[in-house]
């Protein structure tokens, strides 16, 4: 028992995330990674049809800025995990979000900060990734708002 308790510290080089100085907004404000850990890009990741009656190139085919986020989040949580690697192991995210047609045609920036934060800074899964937020003209399809893209560390 004890050696094991020796060598898990020592062997655990983990990745250091920097917080945001007096400020509780869920993404790290720098991550460092340790020389010798695999860094694994996951490609962007675009929301699958939610609503089958709906005509496949609309936002109602994929949901609103909300439904789509977390879509595409599970999506990548399920990309990680065919690989072994979760979540957590997550340090940098891009977001290209399009103008929702409905909110003026504005990124739902709150609508996206719904559906990401049942992912990161919770209880059960708290490491905070970088990350940057983009409104981008369009998506491949017109139904698209969402489409993210994440850099992970293997442990």
């Amino acid at each position: 028992m004890t050696f094991l308790a020796l060598v898990a510290p020592a062997s655990a080089q983990d990745v250091t995330r920097h917080k945001i100085p007096n400020s509780d907004f869920p993404i790290a404000q720098a991550v460092e990674i340790p020389a010798g850990k695999t860094t694994v890009y996951i490609s962007g990741a675009v929301p699958p049809v939610s609503n089958q009656s709906a005509a496949k190139n609309t936002i109602e085919a994929y949901g609103d800025t909300k439904t789509q986020t977390e879509t595409v989040l599970r999506s990548i949580e399920k990309t990680l995990s065919s690989i072994g690697l979760k979540m957590g192991d997550v340090v940098r995210m891009q977001v290209f979000l399009v103008g929702d047609p409905g909110k003026g045609g504005k990124m739902d920036f709150a609508g996206f900060m719904q559906g990401y934060t049942q992912f990161f800074g919770t209880t059960e899964q708290p490491n905070l990734p970088t990350r940057s937020v983009f409104q981008v003209a369009g998506l491949a399809n017109p139904g698209f708002l969402v489409e993210i893209e994440v850099t992970a560390v293997r442990p």
